[in-house]
């Protein structure tokens, strides 16, 4: 449930999102050719790595690249921390964006400036052989308004197209059709993402898409109905033509899996909060991948999180693959973030490390 722990944390301090510049930038020197390891690639969990955030932050729109939001590359942040999480053995980057930063108005041709900075960014890291997720970071919303009704359908499904139509040609590059839906009919999302699946392929783009469900996405939810028609009912009618899609949950590991503290339930915490969601994807032949996961430095957060990727990896069946929640130029002292400083790894590390 991200959507409350941005909340909490442009209380708590609105330099996270970029509201006057960064407090901190981090710059790590690593091997000038660092690549993602190919034969990680190709066996279980192949996508293993962490959200670059940053291009999604700040509350100004479409606001002043470098003073509200900045893209994770060394041409606009001195940013080279990717080299370090290759190094790592991850394989996957996560690129948080926003819609009206890149289309100014809807239906409306992408933002030349906009555009050529995701560009430079996923082209610059699918060269390095990583996989790059896009992550239009809006909350199936635009400048607030909801998409399936005050935003249309058709509106969306323009927006994914000319999406697609810039990036089909990089098979390096998966789709994530919108970050943690929420407050609406369930039913109304999978109208939503329907239509943006479909214009995807219209386009003849042939590439993973990653499908959230409503309701944050969350795994632990995802047979609840609190928000309405769970998700474990309602997406089960996502069509793709091409029979290539998994659905995106995220998940965290404090008392209301809401990722707004650093404190973790239990160390075995994440392994129960998926089983309902990994039960579900077996027994419906389906795919998942975990977009979003995060603990805080003690040890039952570490434990939770190692933990965690225990579980998908005795599951890998089901799932694709994990990106971890954050890295990026500006965290500064922000308790999830891996962001090495001064070279040195975070704690969070030490529990990812033997799964990398």
């Amino acid at each position: 449930m991200k959507n409350t722990r941005m909340l909490g944390w442009l209380t708590l301090g609105a330099f996270l999102w970029g509201c006057g510049g960064p407090l901190e930038e981090q710059s790590v020197t690593q091997e000038p050719e660092a690549r993602a390891n190919e034969a990680t690639l190709a066996g279980p969990l192949p996508y293993r790595g962490i959200n670059l955030a940053g291009a999604e932050f700040g509350s100004a729109i479409p606001g002043t690249h470098g003073k509200d939001y900045v893209y994770p590359d060394p041409s606009y942040a001195n940013y080279t921390t990717a080299d370090y999480y290759l190094t790592k053995g991850m394989t996957t980057f996560r690129l948080p964006f926003m819609w009206e930063r890149l289309q100014r108005t809807r239906n409306a041709a992408f933002d030349a400036t906009e555009l050529s900075r995701l560009k430079t960014t996923v082209n610059r890291l699918t060269g390095k052989g990583a996989t790059v997720i896009l992550d239009p970071h809006n909350y199936a919303r635009y400048n607030g308004a909801l998409i399936g009704s005050a935003v249309p359908n058709a509106d969306f499904a323009d927006f994914w197209t000319r999406l697609a139509n810039e990036f089909k040609g990089n098979t390096k590059v998966i789709f994530g059709l919108m970050n943690e839906p929420h407050s609406m009919p369930t039913e109304q999302w999978l109208g939503a993402a329907n239509a943006a699946i479909q214009a995807i392929r219209n386009t003849g783009a042939t590439q993973l898409i990653l499908v959230p469900g409503n309701a944050w996405t969350g795994a632990h939810s995802w047979a609840s109905n609190w928000y309405g028609t769970p998700n474990a009912t309602v997406m089960l009618q996502v069509k793709d033509p091409r029979n290539n899609y998994a659905f995106e949950v995220h998940q965290y590991l404090d008392s209301d899996s809401s990722g707004t503290q650093a404190s973790c339930v239990s160390a075995t915490i994440g392994a129960q909060r998926m089983q309902t969601f990994t039960n579900w994807l077996r027994a419906n032949g389906k795919k998942g991948f975990l977009g979003e996961v995060a603990s805080g430095t003690d040890s039952v957060c570490l434990s939770a999180l190692d933990n965690i990727m225990d579980h998908l990896e005795a599951n890998s069946d089901v799932y694709l693959g994990w990106t971890y929640w954050a890295g990026g130029p500006w965290w500064g002292s922000y308790f999830f973030s891996l962001e090495p400083t001064s070279g040195v790894d975070k704690p969070q590390m030490s529990a990812l490390s033997s799964h990398l």
